[in-house]
């Protein structure tokens, strides 16, 4: 089989990294429209063995014909791109992950799940970090279980050495941070699926030294279709983002202002949409690719054979020094990396559209996580 990368940013060309060392594909080609970035790129993964090509995602006679030449397409670019190019990949029988990254294009991709089973295609959108390897780490905690009273979900990625006002540095697009902070958080609460105002309910939770004390509120996106798959089996379902304290009260003063509106306002003689005044002040403010960490946490109570179980399911993964890759880059682009490595070697072979839950197979997605030194912590009680 052979692949192709959409995309050569950070998340991108970790992709096109993991893919090289590890996959048995017979060619790995990345594209981007953008030459600068594409030289970036190369220069990134040097001395692999990978092919770039310039490919404007925007022109789809280019891209069809592109699709048309590949098995597999992983997309890093960004989500909203995600549906056309679903429809392009069931036209051209080319199996397609995404990052995900809004629910309604999900739902969207969704809708298609019959043509693509008609073309015998594989198409999983979601399958970055959260959602994506939490969804994974949610459905082996539910099926070790015949009934689940809740799993929390707590995700983030932080800089090691936070620096005021925000202690956050820019792991990923600043456009798709706004979008997780603005847009509604799903949750299902005992058979109803419900939204919640994003940025609310900030709660503390604990881990090993230095990051005590953290602070983690809701956000959209993270849960996915998780709410959906688990409609009859969890209790309660939610999703928190994790950062130091202070972080979201001071952010969403910025949202309560109006930073993130999209409609342009008049600023003296030009027009200026409030959104891209935001995302182009964190580009310039905020520390990008620094060292950093990811902390994730799932935990869950519910019972199996009568006895109440409880689970704690913990990661913290930290910058790769050596290869100069950010926890970011490696807990979002080493999951899609590993699912499309499934479809390679059918671990994956169900035609349709489908989330990672639905899937992917959490013992051995695990087990190659570990080979990438991506360690999951399991507690697990009887009570």
């Amino acid at each position: 089989m052979e692949i192709t990368v959409l995309g050569t940013g950070m998340m991108g060309r970790a992709v096109a990294f993991d893919l090289e060392k590890h996959s048995n594909f017979r060619k790995i080609t990345v594209v981007d429209k953008d030459e600068r970035t594409l030289q970036s790129a190369k220069i990134f993964l040097k001395d692999k063995k990978i092919d770039f090509a310039l490919l404007n995602i925007n022109d789809s006679k280019d891209v069809k014909k592109h699709f048309k030449q590949t098995d597999v397409v992983i997309s890093a670019v960004p989500y909203r791109y995600n549906y056309e190019l679903t429809k392009i990949a069931i036209e051209t029988n080319t199996h397609f992950l995404d990052l995900g990254g809004n629910n309604d294009i999900v739902n969207k991709q969704r809708s298609l799940s019959e043509k693509a089973k008609k073309n015998d295609v594989t198409i999983i959108p979601d399958c970055g970090l959260a959602p994506g390897m939490a969804s994974v780490i949610a459905r082996d905690i539910v099926d070790q279980m015949n009934s689940v009273d809740f799993l929390k979900l707590r995700v983030g990625g932080l800089p090691i050495d936070p620096k005021p006002p925000l202690n956050y540095q820019i792991v990923f697009s600043p456009y798709g941070l706004v979008n997780e902070y603005i847009e509604d958080a799903i949750v299902l609460d005992h058979g109803k699926i419900i939204t919640k105002k994003s940025m609310t309910e900030i709660e503390t939770i604990t881990f090993p030294e230095p990051f005590i004390d953290m602070e983690a509120f809701l956000t959209s996106g993270g849960c996915s279709t998780l709410p959906y798959t688990y409609k009859n089996k969890i209790g309660y379902l939610d999703y928190k983002t994790i950062r130091y304290p202070g972080h979201c009260e001071k952010f969403k003063t910025l949202l309560d202002l109006g930073f993130a509106k999209e409609e342009n306002i008049q600023v003296r003689d030009q027009q200026v949409a409030p959104r891209d005044l935001l995302a182009s002040l964190l580009l310039a403010k905020l520390p990008i690719n620094g060292k950093d960490v990811v902390l994730v946490k799932l935990l869950s109570k519910g019972v199996k054979d009568g006895k109440n179980l409880s689970f704690d399911y913990t990661i913290i993964d930290y910058y790769d020094e050596e290869n100069d890759i950010t926890s970011m880059m490696r807990t979002t682009a080493y999951p899609i990396s590993i699912t499309a490595q499934m479809i390679e070697s059918s671990d994956i072979s169900k035609r349709g559209v489908f989330c990672s839950e639905e899937v992917v197979p959490p013992k051995s997605f695990f087990e190659e996580l570990e080979k990438r030194n991506i360690i999951i912590s399991k507690t697990i009680e009887y009570e």
